[in-house]
């Protein structure tokens, strides 16, 4: 599948590099250190967690529930982001308020592949898997897509510093004319040209692997093995999507208004460039969206396994999905998914993002 033949294309680099603000950076919007008061006050009855939007995501719902303090507080912030945490020692759920610089905060969404959504770019015939693996359930994360994440971007774009996208491969000669990247910005000239030539590309493309196998040849003694080494659940090689499928120009998919000024990040390079590029902007915070929960999201280059380590990183809990195998609806696995990353990251969802009017710092004042 995508997301599996992704995560053996994608390098996690950057380990080891500096983690002082990059040259350029003012002295002065480094955050003070400050002492946090762990203070947990229990709340009384609270409404469960993501359930703004229940056909796309179970809402979270656990007994206990803790209210903290407030834990990022920039100076001058406008944008309010309240999240919770998992703790198993503390046996519950805690939630802090969260106030944030929205110049000095990005917005991710983790590979919006534009695929089966009438660009070109199609699940292959007859046994082929990509993004969510099959058409239909490819279409229930287009639905999602326009119906939680674009509106989620288009409510914060022109207020945060940057609308963002992450795609596989590298920046490639359609691509290169068609997005904004971390090292240039093409012309409406360009886009027009890059536009027509991934029609070309894509529309172009034979989308046709080899069919299921007819007999699976069967030892006496691994019998299971055989016949799982031979029909696996899960094979987005060329076998069955054709030779040359994962070279093709992947588009950000056509359910995302994509501005002039959103940027590409493309995957192949590692994480290195995203960082630097975010430092160079003075980015501290990150509201992470998009694909796969349990996959991408988490485990490639603008994933929040990679983001967290320098910077101040919120999933936003309604506006993903999880793959869903053996299921109709992502509901459940994207619970499962968020939940377990709420016991190191924060979560927030997208009625809890909200632009205000800067207010005074409350940083120490308990």
């Amino acid at each position: 599948m995508n997301r599996n033949s992704l995560d053996r294309r994608s390098l996690l680099t950057g380990v080891g590099l500096s983690t002082l603000l990059a040259p350029g950076s003012r002295a002065e919007e480094r955050p003070e250190a400050r002492t946090y008061e762990n203070r947990l006050t229990k709340l009384d009855q609270p409404k469960p967690l993501l359930a703004d939007y229940p056909a796309f995501v179970e809402p979270v719902r656990e007994a206990v529930r803790f209210e903290a303090p407030t834990l990022v507080d920039d100076k001058d912030a406008d944008l309010h982001v309240r999240a919770w945490r998992f703790s198993y020692n503390a046996r519950g759920i805690v939630e802090m308020p969260n106030r944030l610089r929205a110049a000095h905060t990005a917005v991710i969404m983790v590979h919006p592949w534009g695929i089966d959504d009438g660009q070109g770019w199609k699940t292959p015939e007859p046994a082929g898997v990509c993004d969510f693996c099959t058409p239909e359930k490819n279409a229930l994360s287009a639905r999602h897509t326009r119906q939680v994440i674009n509106p989620f971007l288009k409510s914060l774009r022109g207020k945060v510093a940057f609308v963002m996208y992450s795609l596989p491969g590298n920046e490639d000669p359609i691509r290169r004319k068609l997005y904004r990247s971390l090292t240039r910005k093409p012309t409406e000239a360009e886009r027009t040209q890059g536009a027509q030539e991934l029609k070309d590309k894509l529309t172009g493309f034979v989308y046709k692997g080899q069919p299921l196998p007819a007999k699976v040849a069967l030892s006496a003694d691994k019998t299971v093995a055989d016949y799982f080494r031979q029909f696996p659940g899960l094979d987005a090689t060329a076998k069955y999507n054709g030779a040359g499928y994962w070279d093709l120009p992947i588009p950000v998919c056509k359910s995302i208004d994509v501005h002039r000024d959103d940027v590409v990040i493309y995957d192949t390079p590692g994480y290195a460039p995203l960082r630097a590029f975010l430092r160079k902007n003075h980015i501290r915070h990150v509201l992470l969206t998009g694909y796969s929960t349990d996959m991408c999201y988490c485990k490639t280059t603008a994933g929040y396994q990679n983001l967290a380590r320098d910077f101040n990183v919120f999933l936003v809990g309604d506006a993903t999905l999880a793959t869903f195998p053996a299921n109709s609806t992502p509901r459940f696995a994207t619970n499962a998914a968020i939940s377990f990353a709420s016991l190191e990251h924060l979560i927030t969802q997208v009625s809890w993002v909200q632009s205000q009017s800067p207010k005074k710092s409350s940083v120490g004042k308990g």
